[in-house]
């Protein structure tokens, strides 16, 4: 006799459970084949239920599921409870969701190798300030669900803690999770973890291939004995058994948003999957997001909030000068961007035997290319993207930021022929240039995504730079994550102002997050260090907590503004996103649907306040077209169910497509 099965398939848009037949025995968490119109699609079966429990299916309508996928592997309760939290959450498919964040399911993968750690005593004991940390942690473990927060600045020895709390989860027999934002801050990481730990350490991130993925959640189901498991965002679905402790390292990174598909938070997931497996969560960081210093500060919701003031050691903090870049450059100057002061602070210190880490926030050797002649500016005319195209000197190419599309840069203008191209703005590479040119005489290269594509690559810039092969660094935020350099002792900061300028209420909270987590490279072992910042607003007010080194003011600060603007940690943010290849669709679609929220809400949700429609700051990118709608509350119930009535009143339109963006970390 068959029985039924309700099943969340791998499609779009599909928020409902398709229900289906088989003789074949199932079980909640299976993974199967399933007929959906006339494709095939995947899905997962949710729900068992005999012909008895269901009175109102018509059996000869019901499809006959194809069976469970080959390879594949049951999720289990907890696995199923986070996916479906998450479904609600952010508003998405739940077959989808589970499918994207699957390992593609091999039949013949590779055989592992998995390495035990080493085990070796623990390298320092804690300071007073990290015992009191950990010890106020520890004596908390046994005891289900609870929230920490470690507000250390760099240098405080945070990770030193973490590593004690996970040795002690791992040794009472239970397995651990650390999330760290991105891959660059994966080998440092596991070197420490295999050698101070006794237990097999997985690492699980964008370097690891589809072989070792799928072998990695294998084992992962397969094993009952305590593990550490590492990674990105990604990791956090990987399905660990008897989860005791999760760690989310610098957790106010936007890495760990997702921006594409369904557009989660890690940190957040994380922090669901620690309550669903009766486990403690440690958050830390530096420079923790508004949201969290709010939070966890005020003890909310029984959040614990611990602070490291001090760099551990003989640990100091860089000095902040600020350099006036205001009429500082004439035109054609060679040493451009960089001002002779920071070009003599850099030459001091390489004289000296250091090393200097330059920041700059965009790759490139400019950030676009005019036409001195015509003023003609060089865009992508393949796209429509609104947007000029940035040059990249040693490929000689200008390509997109907003999508794939590259060109050669032409040897004159299309416009009016003439040979004369400017190059506009900088970028990493342009940096570079300059002080090869300047300093030809010491090592000059990039820490950025266009010279490091792998873990290899990483590795080896970092091994050639802590052996002094490598003299300076430029690089982008990749720099700023968590890397401990012992001779740098200069940190130059370029391009700031573009942060500070940029049309989001959190503009002035990222500057602080970076240049602090910048600045945290440099004076961990010598007394005498400083963060040069080349700015044409020196008199900013983010500036003045940075030199202050004040460890609350900039937060005490900035939520007076968050609560007058009725922003995050205030309200609860939502953005409706809106795109199509045809303007006038987007433009007709999203002034119909806003004007039928606004119904809605006076309605029926009078605390949920809508703004726009309006466009995206850049309204074409990838040859679409996009506006957005924001809802802003402080009662999430009316919010998520103005998004469910929204949902389940819209009727899709031809060419348009739609995005829920819940708790977004970027605005318009």
């Amino acid at each position: 006799m068959s029985s039924y099965y309700q099943v969340a398939v791998n499609f779009p848009k599909i928020n409902s459970e398709l229900t289906y037949k088989s003789s074949e025995e199932l079980f909640i968490g299976d993974l199967v084949n399933v007929p959906l119109g006339k494709r095939k699609s995947q899905g997962v079966v949710m729900g068992v239920s005999s012909p008895e429990q269901i009175d109102d299916v018509d059996n000869s309508k019901v499809k006959e599921l194809e069976g469970k996928i080959e390879g594949s592997f049951s999720l289990d309760k907890n696995e199923l409870e986070i996916y479906k939290w998450m479904s609600k959450y952010y508003h998405y498919s739940l077959g989808k969701l589970i499918f994207d964040s699957l390992p593609k399911i091999l039949k013949r993968p590779k055989k592992p190798k998995f390495e035990d750690g080493d085990g070796k005593d623990l390298p320092f004991d804690l300071s007073p300030d990290q015992k009191e940390v950990y010890d106020a942690i520890e004596s908390g473990l046994d005891s289900g669900f609870s929230q920490h927060y470690i507000h250390g600045v760099t240098g405080s020895g945070k990770s030193l803690v973490y590593l004690y709390l996970i040795k002690k989860v791992l040794e009472s027999g239970r397995s651990a999770q650390f999330l760290l934002p991105e891959i660059n801050l994966t080998p440092q990481f596991v070197k420490m973890f295999q050698a101070y730990l006794g237990h097999k350490v997985f690492s699980y991130h964008s370097g690891v291939t589809p072989s070792e993925k799928y072998n990695i959640w294998k084992a992962l189901k397969e094993s009952k004995e305590p593990v550490l498991v590492m990674g990105v965002r990604s990791s956090i679905f990987l399905p660990i058994q008897n989860l005791g402790l999760v760690v989310v390292d610098e957790e106010h990174d936007n890495s760990f948003k997702q921006n594409d598909r369904c557009p989660y938070n890690g940190r957040d997931v994380a922090i669901k999957k620690a309550q669903l497996s009766n486990a403690t969560v440690v958050l830390g960081s530096a420079t923790p997001t508004m949201e969290n210093y709010h939070l966890f500060s005020k003890g909310a919701g029984g959040r614990h909030y611990y602070t490291l003031k001090n760099r551990v050691g003989e640990g100091h903090f860089p000095k902040l000068r600020l350099l006036d870049a205001k009429n500082q450059f004439k035109e054609n100057d060679p040493a451009y961007p960089l001002m002779p002061e920071t070009l003599a602070a850099i030459r001091k210190r390489l004289e000296m035997g250091e090393q200097v880490l330059i920041f700059i926030n965009k790759l490139g050797y400019s950030h676009y290319v005019q036409c001195r002649s015509c003023g003609h500016q060089f865009m992508n005319e393949k796209c429509g993207c609104e947007n000029n195209l940035r040059y990249f000197k040693r490929r000689n190419l200008l390509s997109c930021a907003h999508c794939e599309y590259k060109q050669p840069l032409p040897e004159k203008c299309p416009d009016c022929g003439s040979i004369s191209l400017l190059n506009k703005g900088f970028g990493t590479e342009k940096v570079e240039s300059v002080l090869k040119k300047e300093m030809p005489e010491y090592k000059t290269e990039r820490f950025d995504r266009d010279e490091i594509s792998t873990l290899k690559d990483l590795n080896d810039k970092l091994d050639r730079f802590h052996s002094k092969e490598i003299d300076i660094f430029v690089g982008t935020q990749m720099l700023a994550k968590g890397h401990n350099f012992e001779k740098v002792n200069l940190v130059v900061m370029l391009g700031v102002d573009s942060m500070l300028n940029f049309s989001d209420f959190r503009s002035t909270e990222r500057m602080y997050q970076l240049a602090k987590q910048v600045a945290g490279r440099a004076g961990r072992y010598n007394p005498d260090s400083e963060v040069l910042v080349q700015t044409m607003t020196p008199e900013h007010n983010v500036f003045h907590f940075i030199r202050e080194n004040s460890f609350d003011g900039f937060y005490k600060d900035e939520l007076m503004l968050r609560q007058i603007c009725f922003c995050p940690p205030y309200s609860k943010m939502t953005i409706l996103y809106f795109s199509s290849r045809f303007r006038d669709r987007v433009v007709k679609t999203i002034g119909e649907v806003a004007n039928n929220l606004q119904k809605v809400i006076a309605t029926n949700f009078p605390e949920v306040r809508l703004m726009g429609p309006s466009p995206l700051t850049i309204e074409k990118k990838a040859n679409q077209f996009t506006w957005a709608i924001m809802l802003k509350t402080e009662n999430v119930n009316q919010l998520h169910n103005l998004l469910n009535t929204f949902e389940q009143n819209y009727k899709s339109i031809s060419n348009v497509s739609y995005k829920i963006d819940v708790d977004p970390v970027q605005i318009f």
